[in-house]
């Protein structure tokens, strides 16, 4: 008997929660716009400013875990509106916040009231008759919003308004997060107990999660040198920048493919040929010449194909090893601590400008994805009942 509870969720409700979530993931894909200008004038370092980016994204995952933990999924449109009033009010604080200290502590505890309100959306999605497909969908609005708000906030706002009028526009839509609220469903129904789902925690049970925590690590290393990368592989400025939004489209059509290839292809063999994809494209760039524009491009674009291919099988992952939900829920928390730990990691190498280094670093981790993976294929080549195929 099936232990995933699903609950008949109008998708009007599944809409306004997406949205939810979408919103409170904004700042991950605008960090290095807004956090650019920041440095520019000199409200952060140079040095601190990687910290601040990291706090953010750290805490982001942890406010995810802890109201998976603590907090009563019957309240969630009340709690929805705390959390969207308490992120609102930490990017107007952010206004008046100057240094590494005082703008990586507002900034962290903004990430920790986002991540509410990813959780929030996350036990929607769980519950809902397709969770794999949902959060496919999921993942490619938060990248058009990303990248529709990037080139709002980069071409009217900070031009006419600067750093502050990013942060005010931030906190807007932090608010309207409180509208949202209202569209969403009110409360969800408590997924099956451990005494009744089996669910506990295990090799087996944490494995879809150290998955999902290399496979980002490997993507967020690469990603947060891909400029430094590209000028070494004979690309400008502009050109560089012209390569990340072409790898951003690429991401949409990927996970708009995997949206309905998620149901149709095989979890752990898709999810061991994307960890086996990455490392050869991140190894690839590792042994490519410099000048090598167009190989380096095509890497880049197959990369970021991959990226939002495989995070709805992240979730089908989780669904094999805990039927529940319980597991799935965490997916998101594991993606965003991944995240944050590949460029700490790859930071530790880098000397000076040369990132030379950093492919080898994120092939590694697609390769211990991978190994990660096929080593469970015997776990998962049964799962319990009414999990995802």
């Amino acid at each position: 008997m099936s232990t995933h509870h699903t609950e008949s969720i109008p998708a009007p409700q599944v809409v306004a929660a997406l949205a939810i979530g979408t919103i409170a993931v904004l700042m991950v894909g605008i960090q290095p716009i807004v956090l650019g200008e920041l440095v520019e004038a000199h409200q952060v370092s140079l040095e601190g400013v990687g910290i601040v980016a990291m706090a953010e994204i750290i805490l982001l995952g942890l406010g995810v875990v802890l109201g998976d933990a603590l907090l009563p999924v019957g309240q969630l449109r009340w709690i929805t509106i705390a959390a969207a009033l308490t992120a609102a009010g930490l990017d107007g604080l952010t206004l008046r916040a100057t240094g590494d200290g005082a703008m990586t502590a507002v900034r962290a505890a903004a990430g920790l009231a986002e991540g509410v309100l990813v959780w929030g959306t996350t036990g929607v999605i769980v519950r809902t008759a397709n969770p794999a497909r949902v959060g496919g969908i999921f993942f490619v609005l938060q990248t058009l919003a990303q990248a529709l708000v990037g080139l709002l906030l980069a071409n009217a706002i900070i031009p006419r308004w600067g750093w502050q009028g990013a942060f005010t526009a931030l906190g807007m839509l932090a608010l309207s997060c409180c509208l949202l609220a209202f569209a969403q469903p009110s409360r969800l129904a408590a997924l099956a107990p451990p005494a009744v789902s089996g669910f506990r925690w295990s090799v087996r049970t944490a494995q879809p999660l150290a998955v999902a925590f290399l496979q980002l690590a490997t993507l967020g290393s690469f990603w947060a040198y891909l400029e430094p990368l590209g000028k070494v592989a004979g690309f400008d400025g502009r050109g560089a920048q012209t390569l990340i939004a072409a790898v951003l489209a690429t991401q949409v059509v990927a996970g708009s493919v995997a949206t309905f290839a998620v149901r149709r292809l095989p979890v752990v063999p898709t999810l061991a040929a994307c960890s086996l994809a990455l490392a050869a494209v991140t190894g690839t760039v590792y042994e490519l010449p410099g000048g090598s524009t167009r190989d380096f491009a095509l890497a880049c674009l197959l990369f970021g194909f991959v990226w939002l291919f495989m995070l709805p099988f992240q979730i089908g992952l989780a669904f094999r090893a805990d039927a529940s939900g319980r597991l799935a829920s965490l997916v998101p928390a594991a993606q965003l601590l991944g995240s944050a730990f590949g460029p700490l990691m790859a930071s530790f190498i880098v000397k000076g400008e040369n990132a030379s280094a950093v492919p080898l670093l994120s092939a590694g981790f697609a390769l211990a994805a991978g190994v990660l993976v096929v080593l469970g294929r015997v776990r998962y080549a049964a799962p319990a009942a009414g999990a995802l195929p």
